[in-house]
């Protein structure tokens, strides 16, 4: 169990970390025989191990670990020690899980183990990804450039998803803003013309009857349906966004529709390049590159393709660029370029220049999937609501015919 403790040395100096220990009497038999005196000692239990629904888990955010990499890396550049970089950030961050975090790693050191193991024991937190470019930068003595690397991908990464975001919030807002129209359209306006039209006893349009029945059943069990409606896509867009079965069933119903399909597609391929300049860049070995690359793509098929790369193709002595051409799934532009690469002993330039590329193509189709998004949106909205106004009209007509 995690204990977190606070105790005096014998020169009177505060000492604070975290320890692994069975129970409190363990841990403070283990200050004592470090000459520590305990002033607090406190079980602490990080959200990994605590037995919680995992749609609310919570995780580290992206901006938090592009702060603790990229001032780590300001901070060991200037020539700060290690030991005292994390208690600077340790002040910073007065509470929440990168205190936590930090405070974990300093415990660790203190007992003399390596730095990356942290990253490696919070995959939660960190990707296999970055703890293995840590554990090549630590082993190489070159700490601070691989963190300040770190740092920019993770910055990428950020970038990257805001750009995302950003460009699907006109598309959303629009489509929220359109339901809840069509639903009060549909509850409140709908029923008062269908009393009216059901009060003159005249025959009405079949679609016109559907219409009103669906208005006037609302309108009478509003409070009962209006959490239903509000509450499936809620529960989809969880069960999507934090499970694991529901964003395998999100990435699968993506790869039916080709404008998607296209984008998930080069972003799978922007990660490849970018992961795999990164671990060359460290210093790993191609294969172990490639094998860490494959879980960091988000794309089953390419996963799969790159597995076959490291553990049949390159393990048999075929060079990169035929291994690669192996696989078609590859752009033949990444196979030859990366063919090229190798011949003139810049692959990791090759692979920093196709995810600059692909990064930009990305950019694209972001811009193409919303300028279609748009219109289709609106053409769905004025087909609903034309419908509607539609099936009132007829009967309007009807009525006035009469007269």
């Amino acid at each position: 169990m995690l204990f977190h403790y606070l105790a005096q040395d014998q020169k009177g100096h505060i000492k604070e970390g975290n320890i692994n220990q069975p129970n409190i009497e363990a841990v403070l038999e283990y200050l004592t025989a470090q000459r520590l005196k305990p002033l607090s000692v406190k079980p602490l239990i990080l959200e990994q191990d605590k037995k919680e629904i995992a749609i609310f888990k919570k995780t580290l955010s992206l901006t938090d670990k592009v702060f603790l990499t990229k001032y780590l890396a300001l901070m060991l550049k200037v020539g700060t020690d290690l030991f005292s970089a994390i208690d600077i950030l340790i002040q910073d961050f007065e509470s929440g899980l990168a205190r936590r975090f930090l405070l974990e790693i300093r415990t660790n050191l203190e007992k003399g183990e390596p730095f990356w193991k942290a990253f490696a024991q919070h995959p939660d937190y960190f990707s296999p990804v970055v703890a293995n470019l840590i554990k090549a930068g630590e082993s190489s003595g070159n700490l601070e450039a691989t963190l300040e690397q770190v740092s920019v991908s993770m910055e990428r990464d950020r970038n990257l998803q805001t750009k995302v975001k950003s460009s699907l919030v006109y598309p959303i807002a629009l489509m929220i803003a359109s339901f809840f129209m069509i639903l009060f359209l549909v509850t409140f306006a709908v029923p008062k013309l269908g009393e009216m039209f059901l009060g003159t006893g005249q025959a009405i349009p079949t679609f016109t009857k559907v219409v009103l029945s669906a208005g006037m059943f609302l309108n009478r069990n509003i409070f009962l349906v209006l959490p239903i409606i509000i509450g499936i896509p809620v529960g989809l867009f969880l069960y999507f966004r934090k499970t694991t079965k529901g964003k395998e069933l999100f990435a699968n119903l993506l790869e039916k529709i080709p404008i998607s399909r296209d984008l998930m597609e080069k972003m799978a391929l922007e990660r490849f390049a970018s992961v795999l300049s990164s671990l060359i860049r460290a210093g790993m070995s191609i294969i172990q590159a490639i094998e860490i690359t494959a879980g960091a793509v988000g794309h089953p098929k390419y996963e799969s393709a790159l597995n076959r790369i490291a553990k049949e193709h390159l393990a048999r002595g075929l060079s990169i660029g035929d291994s690669f051409k192996k696989e078609t799934i590859f752009p033949a532009v990444v196979s030859n370029l990366l063919a090229i690469g190798e011949k003139a002993g810049h692959t990791e330039e090759i692979l920093r220049t196709l995810s600059e590329f692909y990064e930009v193509e990305i950019e694209g189709s972001l811009k193409t999937l919303v300028s279609m998004l748009e219109p289709l949106l609106l053409l769905f909205l004025g087909a609903v609501v034309g419908g509607i106004a539609l099936s009132l009209i007829v009967p309007v007509y009807q009525l006035v015919g009469q007269f």
